[in-house]
This record gives C-alpha cells, structure tokens and sequence, in this order.
C-alpha cells in the first residue's frame, strides 16, 4: 500500500498511474483496504475515480472520512481540490490550460463541496473561510457566463448555504466542455445521481413521472432551486416518462439546463433540458443571444409595463416557489390549477403592491416561457396548457395581453394535428371555450384552420356557436387528448386537490412508470447514445400483468435508502433493518424491485445484493427474487428484437450474471423447465444474427458464474455441454467477432482453451430443430411469403440457416400451414417452400424418374458457380422468344433451389445411408482381415444409398422450387403482366424447372456422397484399426463373436468364411460403384478410380511403394488427415486473400508465388492424401522459407505472418493425426540438406525451423560439418559460425541448441582454425570463446546427439497429447509387470537373479506381445515404461490413500512394487545391447529417466497438492543405487550414468517442480550421490554438474530468502541447503573453493551466514595463520602469491559486448572518458527499490577488474599493497562506483569485494587492500559507514567466518591510520557502541587456541 501511494505521489500525481492502481486492488478486492491508507492526498484521488467508476458513493465515504480523521481529512480535501481545479480559489487559470486528465469532473467537486459545506460550522475560522470561498467561486465554475433570455424562473445560481438537499440539478452544470465530453459525462453524471440526492427518502414515490431509470430514485426529494424542478430523466430514452427533449439538447448541455448565472438577468427554465439553453440548442447557437432576444425583452416590458426590468430577489423566490409547486409531486406542496388561478386573481385586485408584483412577475414568466413550450414533456406541457387557458378563461389579462394570449393558442392550433403543440392549444381552448362567444372574430380565425374538422367534436360545436356569439346550449364537454397521452397524465394523487378540468381522470398507486405517448417527436424518441440502460420493456411487460401490493411511499422512500447505503461492511445492520420495517406482503414487491430496478441496471453491486439476500436469509424471498429473474428475462427474450435495442441488450446480459450469481455459483441448478439455455441458443441460431446478438452474451453471462461452483464447473457435463454448442457457434464462420469474443472470454473465466472443447452437431441438427419449444418472440403462424429469411442476405450464409422442410416427396403437397410447421419461424423458412400446392399444375411432376443426363464425373461440388456450364435454356420456348432477356434469370433460380435444399437434403440421406451402410459393410467383412477392401466397398455403398435417398428426397421439391424462383422473377420483370403473359410464364418456368432439375439433384446428390465418404470412414476407423493392428502383430483378424456366431447359426450356403470375402458378394459392392443413382452408368475408364485392382482379389495388398518412409498412419484415420489439411487450407487461402487484398502492402513476388505454389501443394496432398504428395507440399514450404524468409525492416508484419503461414504446414504435417514428429522431421533436415545452394545458407529461416524444433540436429550437425569441406567451402563455413555465434555465444542459455547439438560443426570449425593458413575472419574468435563459455563439468558428453535428447523425448511422449495406444497394451503391461513381480520376489531370483531376468525375456514378455521381443520396437518400450511407472505411480497413491495403515506398512507396500520395477529396468539397461555397446545402454537409461520424468511433471501438474514425492524418488534412488553397482558392465558406464541423473534431476529442478523438492534435495545430498559425483569420478568431471545442481536449489530458495519470507515448508528446505553446505565444507572444501563465484553470484546479499559457510572454505592442504596474530604480515605469507582457482567463466557474464570492450580499453588507456560517467547507468536495469542493479554484472566487473589490476601489478614486477594499487585505472572504476552509485548500489558493490576475502590468495590480499583504501580515501563518511556495515553483518553472524574478512576487519580497527574509533557512526547509540566493543574484543584478544586447521566448525 505505501508503495503504490509512493508510486502515485512520485508521479506527480498521474492519472493514468491512479487508475492501474485502481484496477490492481480492485482485482485484489483489497479497494477498502487501499482506501485506509494514511497519505490522505492519494486515497482521496484514488476515492474520486474510484467513485467515478461506481466502486464507492463518494458522499459517504468522505463523511465517514471527515467523521474519522477531522480537520487533517478536511483539510487535505482542501488542498486536493486546490491542486486540481485551482479556479476554485479564483484565480484565472483556464480550463483548457490545464492537463484534461488532471481536470476533475464536476459532479465530483460538487459532491466535495457539498461535503465540506456540511462540516464547515465546526472546523477552524482559516478551513472555513477557505471553503466558503470555495463554493462562492464554485458557481461561477459550474456556470457558463452569457446574456440568457429571461425565462419564466429567476434563479440565483447556487445558494451561499449551497444545501447540499439541492444537489441534484447542480450535478448537470452546463460547462464550458467540449460536446463529446458532455456526452461521456452524462453517464458518469447519471450513475453518481443517487449519490447527490437528499440522504433520506430516496425511494420512488408511487405514481411519480419523474423515477429515473438510470438510478431509480426520484430526483425532486425537497423544494428547491428551480433547475431541480422536475429533474434531469434519462437522457434520450425512448419510453421513458420525461425524456430530454431533444439530441441537441443533449449534446449541448450535460443535464438539467438552468443552472446558469452571468451577468444581467438569468434565467432557468421551467422544465429541465428546454427552455433557456434549448433555444442556443435548437437554434445552433451557444452564446449571447442575438438581437431578437434582445427586442422581446423590450416587448414583454411593454406588455408589462407596470414591471421593473430587475426584480427584487424576494419578489423572484416566491414567483418561483409558486410555479415549483405547480409541477411539484406528493409527498412536496402542491397546487392545483384552480388554485393558482384563484390566488393569482387576488394578486391581481390586491391592495399590496408587493402581491401585484408577483403576479406580474408570473405572468410575464409564463409568455416569455411560450417559445420554449415545444420542447417540454406531454405532461409538463398539458398542466401548462390549462395555466394558460385558465388566465384567459378568469380574464386575468386585457387589451395586448390578451391578444398575445390568444394569439399563442390560435398558432399552437394550426400546428400539425399530432403535434405536442397542436395538442397545447386545443387543452387550452378547452379551458376558455365558455369565453368564446366573447370573441367571434377569434373563432372565425379557429374555424379557417385546415384541420379544424379534427378538433374534438364538443370544441368544434363551441367555436360554431361562438361564430354566432352564442354558446352551445347543452354544453357539451369531451375529452380534448388521445387515450395514449391521458394514460400517462394521471393527475396528482387525491391526497392532494385533483384538477378541476373537465378531462376523465384515474387515479392509480402503481410502482411502475406509465408509458410515454407515441406522438413525441421523432427527435424524442431516438434512443440516446449516452444513456446506458432503461428499463422500459421491463416496466412496460409488468405494467400489462396483474399489480402486486405496493408499499406506502414513506416505506417505499426507506427501502430505497437502505439499498442505497448497502455495501459489504454494513450488510448485516441493514438487513436487520429492513426485516423490521419490511413486511410479509410486500416481500413480491421488494423482490420485483430487486430484480427490475436494481440488479438488472447495477451489474457491479451483483455480489452485494447477492450477499444481501444470503445475510437476509429468507428463503421465500429468494424464491421470488429467483421468479422474478425469470419472469423478467423472459420479457427480454420475448421483445422485439427487429430494432437495435442496446438497452434490453444489457438488461438481458446484465440479468444473465444475476441469475448464474443466484443459481450456478451457489451450486443450484437452472431448471430446463425455467429456462433451457441449450434450446435458446439453437433457436437463436435459426433465427438470425440479431437474436444471437441477444442470446450469446445471455448465456455466456449465466455460464460464468460455473466457476464459482464446485458443482458446475467444468468438467460438469450440463456445463460441458453447453459449452460445446458455443464452440460449434464459435466455428461459424460469418459469426460476429463481439460473439466469438464473448464465447472466448467465458471460457478464459472457465479456465479451457476454445480449441480443446468438442464442438457438437447440434445446432444444425434438424430433428432437434422441430421438437425445440420457442422461447424467444412466439412463433409465428402465417409466414409472410414476402419477407426475405432472416438470415440470407448473402448466399453463403444462407444454406446453413435453413431447417429442413418436410423431407418426404410429400412436403409438395403439403399446406403452407404447414410447411411453415417445420421451420422455426417464418423469418428462418425460405420463401418458396411456403408456395401453397395449388400454385403448381400437378400434371407438371413427372409421373417416373427420367433418364439419368449428367455422368458422375461431369459435376464438379467445390462451389455453387459449377452449375453454371450445365444450365440448360430451351430456346423453343415461346416467353423466351419474345423476352429472350429472362433467359438469364434461369441460372440464378436454379441455384437459389440449390442453396435453399441442399443442407436438410444431406444431412437426412447421409444419417440414414451411413448407418445402413455401417451394418452391412461390418456384418459382410467380419472375418476379412484386409481393411482397404472393406473401406473400398463400404464407399461404394455409402455412395450408392446417399445418392439414391438424396434423389428422392428433393427431386420434386426442388421442381417446385425452381418454377416458382422462376415465375416470380420473370413476373417482377416484365411488370405489369397481361393474363397471356401470365400463362406464358407459367409454361416457361415449368419447362425451365424440368430441364434444370435433374441438373440441380445430381449437385445435391454429388454434395452428399463427398460429405458422406469421410463420415463412413470415421465411423469404420476402429475396425480398419484392429485389422491392422493384428497385421503389424503378424497375425490374422478374424472377430470371433462373429466367427461363433456364423459357425453355430447360419447355412453352410450364406455362411461367411474366414478369410477374404468371395467375388460373387464382391460383385454387390462393385454394382454399387457402378451404377449410382441419378447420374449415367459409370464406364470403365471412371470405374477404375473407384475399384481398385486389388479389391477383388484376395491376396493382401502390399500396400502403397511409399509405405516404409511414411508412418502407418497413412492407410486409415483419412478424415483425420483430412481434418489436419482442411485447417490448414483455410488458413492459407485467408492469409493469401489478405496480402493481396490489403492495398498498403506489397509483398514481394517471391512470396505470392511461393504462396500460390504451397496453396496448390497443399491442394493435391489433400486429394491424394499419399506420402508423395505430403514429401512434395513439405519441400514447397521449407524451400518457400529458404527462398523468400528475410529480414524485411520494411514490413516486419508481414514478414512474420509469410513464416508463421510456413510453419504451420509443417507443424500440420508433424500432428500425430497426420505425419507425426519424426517422420516428418527427417523430411525437413532431408530438404535442408538437398535444397539449392542458392538458398541453403539462410540463417533466419533455418534458425525458425531449429526453434521449432522441426529438424533433426544429429543429422543436421553432421552435414554442415561434411558440407564445410575443411575449409573450402566458405559460404557453409561463414553460415556454421553464424549458427554457432547465435546458439552458444549470443544466446548461450538457450534451451534449443546446446554444444552436443552441434558437436561436429565446432569440432571443423576448430579444426579450420588451428589448421588453416588464413582462417577466415572471427572464427578464432569465436573458437576462444566457446572454449572460454565451455564450463567442462556440465557440457563434457560430447557424444553425438547429447544426452539430454533421449530425456526430452521421454517427457515429450509422456506428456504429448492424444496419445493413443494400441488396444490391449494397458492390460498386456500390467500382465507382464505382475509377472515379473511374482518371478523377481520367487526364490529363483534370490539365487539367481540373472536367471529370473531371462525368464521374463525369453518366455514371459513374448507370449504377452505376440512374439515381439522385449526391446523390439522404441515406440513399444516407451509405452511400457510410461504405463507401468503410471500403474506403479497410481497403485502408491492407493495404499498412501488407505488410512487405517501405520507409515512404514505403506511404505513396505509401495516399495514391494517400486523395487522391482527398478530392478527391471536396472537389468534391461545392463544387459541392452552387447558388452562393448554403451550407448544403447544410456540411451535406454536416458529415454527410461525422461519417461519418469514426465509422467512426475505431468503428475504434478494434474494433482497440485495432492501430489506424492514418494514414488518419485523411491524410483530414483533405488534406480541410481542399482546402477552404481560395483559391476565391470556398470562402472565402464558410470560417468554417463551420473550424467544422465545430473540431467534429469535438473530438469527437475525445484523450480520446475516445486512439490518434488524435498525429494530432489534427498538424492542431491544423498551420500552415495555426492560420493559419487565429487570424490570418486576421476579429474573431478562431475564437479561442475553438481555445482549447476546447487546452483538450481539456491535459485529457487532466493526469492523467498530476499524477502525473508520462510513459512515453515521453505524454513526446512533452507535449513537441508545449509547442511548439504556444511557436509560440503567438512568433506569437499576445494569444490567450494572453485565454485564460491558461481554460488554467490544467485545467493541474495541478505542471505549472510550461506554465504559465510560457502566463503570460509580453504583447500585441505592449507594450514591457515591465525588472524589474530599480532602484527601479522599477510604480504609477506607464501600462498598470497597464488592466484585461486575459479571454475566460473566470470568475464562471460560482463555483456553486452560494447560494454567489455569499453572496458578493457578504459583498463588499458582511460579511454573513453565518458566510460566512468555511464558506467552506473549500465549497471542499472530498473527504477524499482530493491531490484535496481543488474547484481551478476557487478559482480563479474569487480572480480575482472581486480584480477587485471593484480596482473596489471604484476607485470611491473610488483606486489599488491596500500601504494601500488594505488591510481591506476582500476582503482579509478572502484573509487567512482564508491562515490556514484547510491546507497542500495554501493551496497552491492561492496559486498562483491568481500565475497573476494577468502582464504590466502592474491584475490583475497588485492580485494582486502582495496577495501581499506576505499575506506581510507573516502570522501564522505556515509561510504565508510557502508563499508564498516558491510564486514560487520558478516563477523557477528555464527561461525565459520572467512580468513581474509577477518584480518581486513582486524586491521580496519586497530591501524590508527583509519581512525575508526574516531567516526560519528561508531558512537551513533549506545547498542551499536557495545556491538563494536564486544566485536573489537573478540577480534583483538591474542588467542591462545591453534586456529582450526581442517574446515571445522568450532560450535
């Protein structure tokens, strides 16, 4: 937390910062959390964006925090708004000066201020000043200066007292804010508006127009300014009940207009969102008015002339409190017209000045107000108009007045009868018709008005009589506004005086809000881009159902406050609180409210309301809650979907995630009964695009709560289910992308990839279609012939849309009715198919099938323009001859019938031939034991019954089809048809659809049979399996059920035989091939591709000539391959049509013919699907890398598309399903090896295909190596080092190419370089460096291929995907692991184990495997392995799971089981191979280690922390023991044996398998191991392999060791390393010695006594002197001389290479100067404290420089001291970084020196000076100070402490030189005084003891 509020603070207060601070603990749900931080300037901009984003309600928060901290929070408030908004303290700084994110938003400061208003009585005389200033200048920020035209209310801008109750208009100030911004801010304005209202009485008063949608609550809590009147509503919503007037409007101003002030009057209108602003709105103009304005206020003068210009503040107020309660609404003051007519006459003839004033005042409001009256809402309007007639009516104005009065109706009369002002007038004219026969001049104007015969029948009978100055005798009255606006003008509840109109009114107490008129403006009801979410279709759908009881309002107002204050911390207060006032009745109200008005608009609190009713815990309220969810979602699926209602978009989304929240998170079901979602998305998808739109995100929100549930989520099958009809919906192709999105961002929630689902056939499953009940809109009955489908806009997207109409040749003489039946929808069903019969001449279908036209070769399926070439038009045709123009639409109509048949036509014929066919083809080839005859004659059948059923499935409809497509169009295109024309088309169309529809069946046809190949094959594939399966075993298939069966039950005469199937029922088979149903007899020629030769005879084939280089693969599993290839094509085709359709790029011609040649490739390996074809489409794509992969800076995108396209060919052609990884890695380092020397040589391509481990190095490294030809070869010589550079030197630590991997190029390239006379430039270089880099320990098997490619192809194949084994082995595994269990435990074995071994190999294992031998095949060993270590692994987790056994009887079990596999595998490795053969041996052991390996990574990964190390590292040990043996066999291969452990155990790593690390640190410290690797094997070669294992065990302690973060799992891990550490310094100090720089180089700095034990060793053969020797001379000890031996190539590790070479030329001639001023930059990697430096670089920089600085002294013949390391070069580097760097770097620095003092060596002397020099030179004593740190937390930690950090402390404190005791630090406390003293003491006593001579620790 401090650090993100340093973060924030250091920034400069960024927003951008503040924001991903905000994500970050919102994520981390740690926001309260965040928001109690001490640093009050952060938490309160963290609070304001927070609430901006509806995560807190700021007023609250701020009132809790002002409650909590006081004048310090109030006082931070200050200065925060001070620094953002400083024109708040008056000074001049524009708005557009300052930085837009450091703008705060107005509602934001107005809430701010409203806050610190309340608090500003109890603070300091300074804090409230300031405030009160603050709000003062507040309105002029708020407000935009300008002349407004006066309006009907004067409003004083904000008030001094600025009440915060008057809140809610000032949160729509009209600003000086760009248009877009005030579109943004409506939103965040509309969400925060619930914050700003009165804090009490929030809840919707019953029967209130002026609920806003947006935050459900009204808005006018308590009269005040007038801007608050009726409330800023939902802006723009099309239903809602007080719609912002207008678009413009809206962009214009951000809320309720009015709140202005600026010099000369101001004015507000009387109705938010028109008035003053609307005029600069609708007029276009922002600003001063123009001179109009300016006049009108001189005419009003005149017509009010008794009226001053300014009227008194007083006189303003009570105008304005009179008009308030005008429009006001229970529970405020109110008045009704009659009243205010009656008071304003008093006002009128009153002997008070001051009440005539006020009547002036009103009136002239009420004409100034008319130009705005067009822009108020039908109900504000409607009081308004009875206002205005009333006046006329009471004859409150005279003379002008009047005039202007009457006037203003008469205008409003003649607008457009269904104009809102049309509707003004004539409520007016209701009003005053008694006063018509005073003004018979004025109704002859009225009767001339065009529509006066529209007027209401009773007015128009008023202005007749008034004609003749009469009135009508019998009075009439009558309704004067349509029944749509009466039903939302209810007037104000009878509580208060209803209107005394004569209109019919109710009076209703319902909660919901009344439906807008239909006659707003069109302007009007647009919905508004800005406005989020309305409710109405909810509110509409429940206004139509029964009412539920409503509580009163005041209970209504408490329940909406409550949900407005509920948050986490205060759920259980607030539910109490509501049980107590809320009861039983109104619970179906609370829960209506809920759902509707809450949960559906507020996705965000979700989990709160959630948690609410949790905490409530009333069961039937959550049943209703529940129902209520239900209901409401229904209404949304049911509406209209036809226009783009985002709202109920989100509504429906936004319900979605409630009911998963109630349900599915809480591990309930969702009834089908309730909602089946599975059914919803098939009928969306038949619907259209428009209800996917609708539905998709629906489901996708429910689904999202799965993951909460350990019930539903996945692998839940309901939920797995589900998911899988979204993924076939997610492969649709024209699916849009916002679908796709969501379907993919759910299954991210859900933790699957989309590509591992199983996409299901449901969707377009017919059958499911017909049965599906509907629950989006109801179905229609009557299509509509005309409508175009929903979905077939474009050809291709239509076949897919169609369901299948009735699939019997009946379906012609089915009704429309119901044709209609079948489809979904009339929307979904094509046009024609609804054609009633009779539209047809039945005489036109042919009585019998025709002859067949078309041979099955001659059409062509791959597209619908195919049928083109075969249209026939007869051109006898009489229509034709007189309009040969129609001709043309014959082709179109042919394929329409096409695309509208074809798809139920396949899938019904293929469904019902496939299974057919399947049990024929099964029961007639049960005991043929040759697959590809079977597979032959299963697709002839399947060939010949899908033509067949396809034909008579569609031949008639599709007759029907065409003539109608075809009549319709020559009708629409000879317009205006006579009756002979009628019958002519009619003839020509059925001629037409006779001659096309045998042309149309056989593409259907054709269309199916293809389809069906591939399904039948699918479907046979176990079969072909089996037979093959038995013939790799070398025996024949025979199925001896069947066998059985046949012998015992059937006649000799149809009985089947072993064996081939006989010709004669071959015979069947080949009549199928040749004659297919509807297309001509096949001939010969065409006959011959469907039979082959051999399938009538009945010798087994021998298979394709290419079958020995391709895997077995190739001769079943098609559609698979087929699948692999179909993929890819896609994917090239679109990447092709993309570089050539996008106009910027122009990719080079190498390319798009490369491409073009691939794309064909790829074709014709498809179709032939043979061995040759894929060699030939895989040279195509490695040849296309060679040839065009460059590094193109012009286009890198591109670029990197052209090779990732190549690769995935190739990575296709490696799927198991097709080539596998083998095969077809050979291939590709074939072609590399042949291709053209042109383009052998490119690195970026051959690098890629290394990288993607597509090429076989072995092989690879021994062709370069060849192809260098010593040395002639230059090109291959100058690539084989590039390749070496870029894998062993630049990217050393790559895990792809390692030394082994190309152990024969480096052996020619330094064979050239040592030989050669001229060797080319660099290459003795780089053989220099990889002699440096090449650390002999861990890179010593140079054996061809390397030892770790075996490990890694055992894990690979444990843990590859899809890996099938052949039927049986599973068991055949555990028979033989049983077996050799019960021979290794017998007595045989334990006298003759040798003899027991060759049992099993010699009898058991081939009985087993059918005569194969135990090591026959790798693929078959590798299978054992895996299988059996898994049986051996699961059988350990059995007897570990059983309780009731002590630990040691598990153990005995497991072990029983564990040992005698490895005894197993023990034997096979020594007895594998003959005796001189090694590496067969290790090369088992190899593939046997990575075999376990993986299935302990795959394990681990599955179980997490369930996993069990015992397994493991039983197998492991005992392993490692057997084959350390003292056997001749074994110790010939020892040292490859403990490199292939070292290996695995470092892949192993801790970090790689963090739950094996006690294990792994067991057999790393195991005596026999260690023994092993550092003492037995000769010139110390396992050395460095050990060190790599230490070196991975302390990587993976240091971050929980930086951290000091040692829960008690790594408490005991740290606590083994230390001893494994000890055992290492008592047994083997010289590897310490030798690899000390290695290990402190990843031990952290604060790690000190591990780094102590490490440095204290010293070789064996050393006495050391004692320190404490007075006046010890350490220059003058013989080992100081010597240089120590360091394994670890250290100057490697100083990069990038400009870096070394600067260096070096600094070290020899202080060049470049800049070298010293950057050098702390290239030390720095990061701003982040704590991870600033690169340390391994510093380090390695401070040990290089020293030893050349020693060599450097050395060469002049000198020795190290105080003098002579003085003022070279190297102690110019030293000085700067002691004085440069900062403290965390100096630290760093200085602790690389100390990790030099060691025993005696010339290091330790040289570092030990140098320390002491540093300390002496120094120019501040802060580094003194660090260096005294830096030796002292290494000295008072426990022993052992290295020599050379003794004698350079000891020294340190008792030279005077140094004057230590004189330094401030040393006497900075009086504890850091005694520290010294006692460390000086124990330091300085002369000791009398001998110092330990051998590594001993002396504790």
């Amino acid at each position: 937390m401090h650090a993100m509020a340093e973060w924030y603070i250091r920034g400069d207060s960024d927003q951008t910062k503040l924001s991903r601070i905000l994500d970050v603990a919102q994520d981390l749900k740690a926001l309260s959390m965040l928001l109690n931080a001490q640093s009050f300037p952060f938490v309160i901009d963290l609070a304001c964006l927070a609430s901006r984003r509806e995560y807190l309600k700021l007023e609250k928060w701020l009132t809790d925090k002002i409650r909590e901290h006081g004048e310090a929070f109030i006082s931070a408030c200050i200065k925060f708004l001070q620094r953002r908004c400083p024109q708040i303290m008056g000074s001049a700084v524009k708005e557009e000066n300052l930085p837009k994110s450091a703008q705060l938003p107005h509602e934001t400061l107005t809430t701010m201020l409203a806050c610190l208003q309340g608090c500003a009585g109890s603070v300091s005389q300074d804090l409230s000043e300031t405030i009160l200033t603050m709000v003062g200048n507040c309105s002029i920020l708020l407000t935009k200066p300008r002349q407004a035209p006066p309006g009907v209310l004067r409003h004083r801008g904000i008030e001094p007292t600025f009440n915060p109750s008057t809140l809610g208009g000032q949160l729509f100030p009209v600003t000086q804010v760009p248009q877009v911004d005030a579109i943004a801010n409506i939103g965040s304005s509309l969400a925060s508006m619930s914050l700003a209202g009165a804090p009490a009485g929030m809840g919707p008063p019953s029967s209130s127009a002026f609920n806003l949608p947006g935050a459900l609550g009204p808005l006018v809590s308590a009269p005040g300014s007038p801007s608050r009147l009726l409330g800023p509503a939902a802006p723009g919503s099309s239903q809602s009940p007080f719609p912002l007037i207008s678009l413009g409007s809206q962009l214009q101003h951000t809320g309720a207009v009015g709140t202005q002030v600026g010099p000369g009057p101001t004015a507000t209108s009387l109705v938010p969102g028109v008035g003053v602003s609307a005029i600069g709105a609708l007029g276009g103009r922002i600003g001063p008015q123009t001179a109009v304005e300016k006049t009108r206020l001189g005419e009003a003068s005149n017509i009010f002339p008794e009226m001053s210009q300014n009227v008194s503040k007083e006189i303003e107020d009570e105008a304005n409190s009179y008009f308030q309660r005008i429009y006001n609404h229970p529970p405020h003051p109110t008045l009704s017209i009659d009243e205010v007519l009656e008071m304003l006459k008093k006002f009128q003839d009153s002997p008070n000045k001051r009440e005539r004033e006020v009547f002036n005042c009103m009136l002239r409001n009420l004409f100034e107000e008319y130009k705005f009256f067009p822009q108020y809402p039908d109900k504000e309007l409607h009081i308004t108009a009875q206002l205005f007639g009333g006046i006329i009516e009471r004859g409150l104005v005279s003379y002008m007045t009047l005039g202007l009065a009457l006037r203003f109706v008469l205008d409003a009369l003649r607008k457009p009868n269904t104009s809102k002002m049309y509707y003004f007038g004539i409520a007016a004219l209701d009003r005053f018709k008694s006063r018509l026969k005073e003004y018979h001049k004025y109704c002859e104007h009225v009767a001339a008005i065009q529509h006066f015969c529209d007027f209401p029948p009773h007015l128009i009978e008023y202005v007749e009589y008034g004609l003749q100055a009469q009135e009508p005798p019998n009075r009439p009255q009558g309704s004067v506004l349509p029944v749509t606006l009466q039903s939302i003008l209810t007037p104000i509840p009878a509580s208060t005086t209803a209107y005394k109109t004569n209109t019919s009114t109710t009076v209703t107490t319902t909660t919901t809000v009344a439906k807008t008129p239909t006659t707003t403006p069109a302007i009007a009801t647009r919905p508004s881009i800005a406005n989020a979410t309305n409710i109405d279709t909810l509110l509409v759908a429940t206004e139509k159902e029964d009412k539920m009881t409503a509580p009163p309002e005041a209970l209504q107002d408490k329940i909406g406050f409550v949900f407005n204050n509920l948050s986490q911390l205060n759920l259980q207060t607030k539910c109490d609180e509501l049980r107590d006032i809320v009861t039983e009745e109104y619970w179906p109200w609370m829960a209506q409210y809920l759902v509707m008005k809450r949960a559906s608009i507020e996705l965000n609190f979700h989990t709160l309301y959630s948690n609410f009713l949790d905490v409530l815990k009333i069961p039937e309220l959550n049943q209703m809650v529940l129902r209520e969810t239900f209901r409401n979602i229904k209404v949304l699926l049911r509406s209209d979907k036809g226009i783009a209602n985002f709202s109920d978009r989100s509504l429906l989304k936004n319900l979605g995630h409630w009911l998963g929240m109630l349900t599915l998170a809480k591990s309930r079901p969702i009834l089908q009964v309730d909602i089946d979602l599975k059914a919803l998305l098939a009928e969306a998808y038949h619907k259209g695009q428009q209800e996917l739109l609708y539905v998709v995100p629906f489901v996708a929100k429910v689904l999202e709560s799965c993951s909460k549930s350990k019930v539903f989520k996945p692998p839940n099958p309901w939920t797995m289910c589900i998911m899988n009809v979204l993924a076939e919906l997610h492969q649709e192709a024209d699916l849009k992308l916002n679908l796709k999105f969501e379907i993919e961002v759910l299954c991210k929630n859900l933790n699957i990839d989309v590509v591992d689902l199983k996409p299901s056939v449901y969707l377009k499953d017919q059958e499911k279609l017909r049965n599906l009940e509907y629950q989006l809109s109801h179905p229609n009955k009557k299509p509509e012939p005309s409508a175009p489908p929903a979905m077939s806009q474009s050809p291709a997207q239509q076949p897919q849309q169609q369901p299948a109409p009735a699939a019997t040749s009946a379906a012609s003489a089915a009704s429309a009715e119901e044709v209609s039946q079948v489809a979904i929808s009339s929307s979904a069903t094509p046009p024609t198919s609804v054609a009633p019969t009779n539209t047809t001449p039945t005489s036109s279908v042919p009585s019998g099938p025709p002859d067949p036209r078309f041979s099955y070769m001659d059409i062509s399926v791959t597209g619908i323009g195919n049928l083109a070439p075969h249209v026939s038009v007869n051109g006898q045709v009489v229509l034709f001859q007189a309009h040969p123009q129609l001709k043309q639409f014959i082709r179109p109509a042919v394929e329409r019938a096409v695309q509208e048949w074809i798809h139920p036509v396949v899938d019904r014929s293929i469904k019902i031939a496939l299974t057919t066919c399947e049990q024929i083809v099964k029961k007639d080839f049960a005991l043929d034991p040759d697959e590809s005859r079977m597979r032959a004659s299963a697709h002839h059948m399947v060939r010949n019954l899908t033509a067949g059923m396809a034909m008579i499935t569609c031949r008639d409809q599709l007759l029907v089809s065409i003539s109608t497509n075809l009549k319709q169009t020559f009708l629409s295109a000879l317009m205006g048809a006579t009756p002979q024309q009628k019958e002519l088309v009619e003839q020509a169309a059925t001629a037409a659809a006779q001659d096309n529809m045998e042309l149309a069946c056989a593409f259907i046809q054709k269309t199916a049979i293809e389809k069906a190949i591939p399904e039948i094959d699918k479907r046979l594939l176990t079969e072909f399996e089996l037979r093959k399966h038995a013939r790799n075993e070398g025996r024949r298939y025979c199925d001896p059920l069947v066998l059985t069966y046949q012998a015992e039950r059937m006649p000799e005469q149809i009985r089947l035989k072993v064996g081939g199937v006989t010709s004669q029922q071959m015979a069947v088979y080949e009549e199928f091939a040749r004659n297919i149903p509807g297309f001509l007899p096949l001939t010969d020629r065409d006959a011959a591709l469907f039979i082959p030769k051999n399938v009538a005879q009945d010798s087994n084939p021998s298979g394709t000539p290419f079958q020995n280089t391709a895997p077995s693969q190739l001769t079943y599993g098609t559609d698979e391959l087929g699948a692999v290839f179909e993929k890819i094509t896609n994917d090239l085709e679109h990447y092709l049509q993309n570089i050539i359709g996008n106009q910027g790029v122009i990719p080079s011609n190498c390319q798009v013919s490369s491409l073009h040649s691939l794309l064909e490739a790829l074709i014709i390996a498809r179709k032939s699907r043979d061995a040759m074809s894929a060699v030939s489409l895989l040279q195509k794509a490695v040849e296309g890398m060679l040839d065009c992969l460059t590094s193109m800076p012009n286009d890198p995108e591109l670029m990197i598309r052209y090779r990732d396209i190549h690769l995935r060919v190739l990575k296709a052609l490696q799927d198991p399903r097709a080539y596998g990884v083998q095969w077809t890695n050979k291939q590709v380092t074939r072609c590399l090896m042949e291709c053209r020397e042109e383009f052998r040589y490119n690195v970026d391509a051959i690098d890629c295909l290394i990288r993607s481990h597509l090429v076989n190095l072995q092989q690879y490294d021994l062709h370069l190596a060849h192809s260098m030809d010593n040395g002639l070869n230059y090109m291959a010589v100058a690539f084989s080092m590039q390749l070496v550079q870029l894998y062993l030197v630049d990217e050393r630590l790559n895990s792809t190419v390692t030394e082994s991997d190309l152990y024969h190029t480096i052996e020619m390239l330094a064979r050239i370089a040592t030989h050669s006379r001229q060797p080319p430039d660099g290459l003795t270089t780089l053989i220099e460096l990889l002699r440096a880099n090449h650390d002999p320990g861990v890179l010593v098997d140079r054996a061809q291929g390397g030892p770790t490619a075996h490990i890694h192809s055992g894990i690979l194949q444990v843990r590859a995907r899809d890996f099938d084994d052949p039927p049986g082995l599973m068991e055949k595994t555990e028979y033989l692991l049983r077996e050799w269990i019960s021979i290794h435990y017998s007595a045989t074995a334990g006298r003759d184990p040798t003899r027991a071994f060759s049992i099993f190999v010699q009898q058991v294992w081939p009985i087993a495997m059918n005569g194969h031998g135990i090591l026959k095949t790798d693929d078959l060993i590798t299978r054992f392995f895996r299988l059996s270590t898994q049986m051996c692994v699961d059988l350990c987790y059995r007897f570990l799971a059983e309780t009731p056994n002590t630990p040691t009887l598990v153990r005995t079990k497991c072990f029983h089981t564990l040992d005698a596999f490895v005894r197993l595998i023990a034997l096979l490795v020594k007895h594998s191979g003959d005796a001189s053969n090694t590496n067969t041996k290790i090369n088992l052991l190899n593939k046997v280690l990575g075999i376990v390996a993986g299935v302990l990574l795959q394990d681990h990964d599955n179980r997490l922390a369930e996993f069990q190390q015992l397994p493991y590292h039983r197998i492991f040990i005992m392993l490692f023991l057997e084959l350390n043996a003292p056997e001749a066999v074994l110790e010939a291969i020892n040292y490859q044996v403990l490199t292939a452990f070292c290996h695995t155990l470092h892949i192993l790593r801790p970090a790689k398998a963090p739950g094996f690390a006690y294990a792994w640190l067991e057999l790393v410290s195991h005596r026999v191991f260690i023994g092993r690797m550092l003492s037995v094997t000769p010139q110390q070669k396992g050395w460095g392999m050990y060190a790599q294992l230490l070196i991975d065990l302390f990587k993976f302690l240091a971050p929980f060791l930086r951290n000091a973060e040692l829960a008690k799992p790594v408490t005991l891990l740290y606590k083994g390393t230390l001893r494994v550490l000890l055992v290492l310094l008592h047994d083997f100090p010289e590897f310490l010695c030798d690899y000390h720089y290695g290990f402190c180089d990843v031990i952290p700095p604060n790690c000190i006594q591990m780094r102590n034990v490490i440095l204290s060793a010293f070789p064996r053969n050393m006495r050391l002197p004692d320190p404490f020797t007075p006046n010890l001379k350490v220059d003058m000890l013989p080992e100081i001389a010597h240089a120590p031996r360091l394994l670890t190539n250290f100057a490697s590790m100083i990069q990038p290479v400009s870096f070394k070479k600067d260096l070096d030329s600094y070290l020899k001639a202080r060049a470049p100067v800049t070298f010293l001023s950057e050098l702390r930059s290239n030390l720095q990697v990061s701003n982040e404290p704590g991870m600033c430096y690169n340390i391994p670089l510093m380090n390695a920089l401070v040990l290089y420089v020293g030893t050349q600085a020693i060599t450097f002294i050395r060469n002049k013949g000198l020795t190290p001291n105080m003098s002579t390391i003085a003022h070279s070069s190297h102690m110019d580097i030293f000085q700067n970084l002691a004085v440069d760097l900062d403290t965390e770097g100096r630290y760093l620095f200085l602790n690389a020196i100390a990790n030099q003092l060691r025993y005696p060596n010339s290091h330790t002397h040289y570092f030990s000076c140098t320390l002491l020099y540093l300390f002496a030179e120094a120019n501040t004593e802060a580094i003194q100070e660090q260096i005294t740190r830096v030796l002292l937390e290494r000295l008072i930690v426990n022993r052992p402490h290295p020599w050379g950090l003794l004698i350079t402390f000891i020294e340190l404190i008792k030279n005077p030189t140094y004057k230590f005791w004189n330094h401030e630090f040393v006497h900075c406390a009086p504890e850091i005084e005694k520290l010294f003293e006692s460390v000086a003491r124990s330091c300085m006593v002369q000791k009398q003891v001998q110092p330990p001579q051998e590594n001993e620790l002396a504790e």
